[in-house]
């Protein structure tokens, strides 16, 4: 079993930056691969990005790329998403997730946080 509680969300103003954070406790978090995933207000949940066990891959959705970084700390079993140039449009509640493999987190992860807000306005 692996936890993961995210943190980091709020109201953040267009053109801002912010970090979330995911903290996992339980077995083995080095071995996972790790996601984020958002859902914004009346949408379904999309993937954001997955990062490998090693932190040596990532992949991200078409949407973010550029402006959103996945990284990882094993040593703190802590997963990270810097998103820049926020958007209104980037509005949603921020997921961590948790699988086997890199390919597997970003389609169906085994293991969910429960979400962090994150508002984009002005």
């Amino acid at each position: 079993q692996v936890q993961l509680v995210e943190s980091g969300g709020g109201l953040v103003q267009p053109g801002g930056s912010l970090r979330l954070s995911c903290a996992a406790s339980g077995r083995s978090f080095s071995t996972y691969a790790m996601g984020w995933f958002r859902q914004a207000p009346g949408s379904e949940r999309e993937f954001v990005a997955a990062i490998s066990w090693s932190g040596g891959d990532t992949i991200y959705a078409d949407s973010v790329k550029g402006r959103f970084t996945i990284a990882r700390d094993n040593a703190k079993n802590t997963v990270y998403q810097q998103i820049n140039s926020l958007k209104p449009d980037d509005t949603a509640v921020y997921y961590c997730a948790a699988a086997a493999g890199i390919v597997v987190v970003a389609a169906t992860p085994l293991y969910w946080g429960q979400g962090t807000h994150v508002t984009v306005s002005s």
